[in-house]
């Protein structure tokens, strides 16, 4: 007997007229952000130079000037309190401890900042040639912001804390 193309279906359908859960932008975009970083030494590139990017970042706009440096992270904010509160909420502890690091750097804020921002993506270009596969930012722009909180989702994973 030859097996039906067709799976088999249950009869008579379901009168459920519940809708089917539809994931949030925050598990769709974790989601997707974790199918570019799967190798083990990648993610361990990631975890210490992601936030190196996003420090060094904040210090090359506090050289030109602190309030640029305010005004992305208020946009940043703004983003992660769209993808989720608890996000929102330690992100904007940790780009608080971030800046504040800043402030020791005195003068030398740009020049540290522009060394450890080409350094922390030279790496992170070394984990994806590893990985073989491309950054997930040349396909959604959204992983620059994506990638710090998918780290803090980790964290809060392990911790019991929901996203």
């Amino acid at each position: 007997m030859q097996a039906s193309a067709f799976p088999a279906c249950a009869w008579p359908p379901s009168r459920s007229l519940a809708p089917i859960p539809a994931m949030r932008p925050v598990d769709l975009l974790f989601n997707r952000y974790g199918g570019y970083h799967r190798h083990p030494v990648n993610k361990a590139i990631h975890w210490v130079c992601v936030p190196l990017i996003v420090w060094s970042l904040m210090g090359l706009l506090w050289a030109a000037a602190p309030i640029a440096a305010y005004a992305a992270v208020a946009a940043a904010l703004g983003f992660y309190l769209w993808l989720s509160v608890p996000i929102a909420l330690g992100m904007a502890a940790v780009l608080g401890a971030m800046l504040y690091a800043l402030t020791w750097l005195g003068e030398r804020t740009l020049i540290v900042s522009a060394v450890v921002f080409v350094a922390a993506w030279a790496a992170q270009f070394v984990g994806h040639a590893i990985e073989r596969s491309r950054p997930s930012f040349l396909e959604d722009v959204r992983s620059f912001l994506v990638g710090p909180a998918w780290l803090l989702g980790f964290v809060y994973r392990r911790l019991g804390i929901a996203v």
